[in-house]
């Protein structure tokens, strides 16, 4: 009967630290399981290569919202975004929204750069001013390119008399 009791408890126990682990995971990673409070922006993207649904906004290095739609717009054919920014954050409606990335290695977010205006951004309003992702591969390829190009300066040149 003894080992029927501890057994019980260690299963407990181990069952209440993996509950723990759990949510302080969900914590950290910021999934919420209720409906989420925030308010809708959109923006228009030339590129979103290396972001999706679920990529962190930041706003000075600390999230802000997150990416809820990726959409191409057959119109314009330019990636149309929605945002969801947390209620507590009031944007002016002169502000930027880019795609950053955290490091040659790391991934890419969503930055936005707030704006000077008096006025704010109403919910479901667009943020104009847009900077799609930089592809490092295409700027090292121009980078190349324009270096094989150059013709060599003469090293040898003759002193004139």
């Amino acid at each position: 009967m003894a080992e029927n009791t501890t057994e019980v408890v260690a299963g407990g126990l181990v069952l209440a630290v993996a509950l723990g682990f759990l949510a302080y995971a969900g914590q950290v990673s910021g999934f919420t399981g209720g409906a989420g409070g925030g308010y809708p922006l959109t923006a228009s993207f030339r590129s979103v290569d290396g972001i999706s649904v679920g990529t962190d906004v930041r706003l000075a290095g600390v999230k802000v919202g997150t990416i809820t739609k990726l959409e191409l717009n057959p119109q314009t054919y330019f990636a149309d975004a929605t945002i969801s920014m947390r209620d507590d954050i009031a944007l002016p409606d002169d502000s930027a929204i880019l795609i950053s990335s955290e490091g040659l290695l790391g991934g890419n977010y969503v930055e936005v750069l707030p704006g000077g205006s008096l006025t704010n951004l109403e919910p479901g309003a667009e943020i104009e001013d847009t900077q799609g992702s930089v592809s490092l591969v295409s700027l090292l390829m121009k980078f190349v390119s324009a270096q094989a190009g150059d013709p060599a300066q003469p090293t040898d040149a003759p002193e004139g008399n």
